[in-house]
């Protein structure tokens, strides 16, 4: 048995599909851990979903914040955009069902014998392990109860970018949607920077990428994110592993073996 980890799918349904042809991905024996963005920008999504959705309890998934937007416009909280490409979707007798069992998908997955944590953006240097899990099950006990539109109604907030214990609960659950889905640079002090996508090689200090910040989770555990595939020819250091190099945007889709840290990588196809 082997364990994949990949992110980043965004709909691109057939490059997912070659990738896992090429690992030699058994889905009756291996397991498929996946960093979020199942969805959106690619033709696919609804594929992508109806696939994983079949693998049952062989895939392990934590949401990107692309996922956390098409539930909000499948519930109608956010409105459809062109560039999301969730008009298949929408309109699929099968997406109730697929957004439920979305909605009962976590934020983080932690594996503690093998000491590996994946979430979709990372996990915020200013946490220790116990807090990002109560973070992230605070943040799926709202995403999964019946009122789940009113909560993706106050989440949205960019101000929201330093963790303390004063936090009120809803900018508490601002922070950790912030920290677990959007997070790329932190500043000196910790605080999140919410405006910064491009690649470290253009930023100056004193933003920093999240993972070089000083964090006490990195010392004992592995940590796996996708989410920032502009980090392409970036140093990242040896306990963190990222996963998204930018299928959506026509470069390639990559797949980390763990047992062997082989990674296998599926180029973009061109309509």
């Amino acid at each position: 048995m082997s364990t994949y980890f990949i992110s980043d799918i965004h709909g691109c349904y057939k490059e997912f599909r070659m990738l896992l042809k090429k690992s030699s991905f058994n889905n009756k024996e291996d397991d498929l851990w996946i960093a979020g963005d199942l969805v959106s920008r690619g033709p696919d999504s609804l594929k992508v979903v109806k696939y994983l959705y079949s693998l049952k309890n062989r895939v392990k998934i934590v949401l990107g914040n692309h996922d956390i937007n098409l539930i909000a416009v499948h519930a109608g909280v956010k409105k459809n955009k062109k560039e999301n490409c969730f008009d298949e979707f929408l309109s699929s007798s099968d997406s109730v069902e697929l957004i439920n069992w979305l909605r009962s998908q976590s934020l983080l997955k932690i594996d503690e014998k093998r000491k590996i944590i994946m979430s979709h953006a990372g996990i915020s240097p200013q946490w220790d392990i116990n807090t990002a899990k109560v973070c992230a099950w605070e943040i799926e006990d709202f995403l999964s109860n019946d009122n789940y539109s009113f909560f993706l109604k106050s989440i949205y907030n960019n101000n929201i970018n330093f963790w303390t214990l004063n936090l009120n609960q809803l900018d508490r659950l601002r922070y950790s949607i912030n920290s677990f889905t959007r997070m790329r640079y932190c500043y000196p002090d910790g605080r999140l920077n919410m405006i910064y996508k491009n690649s470290p090689n253009f930023v100056k200090y004193p933003l920093q990428p999240w993972f070089l910040m000083p964090s006490n989770i990195a010392k004992d555990y592995s940590i796996l994110f996708g989410h920032w595939s502009s980090l392409k020819g970036t140093y990242i250091p040896k306990p963190f592993f990222a996963l998204d190099a930018g299928c959506c945007w026509g470069e390639e889709l990559i797949m980390l073996r763990w047992e062997d840290k082989k990674i296998f990588s599926q180029s973009f196809f061109s309509k």
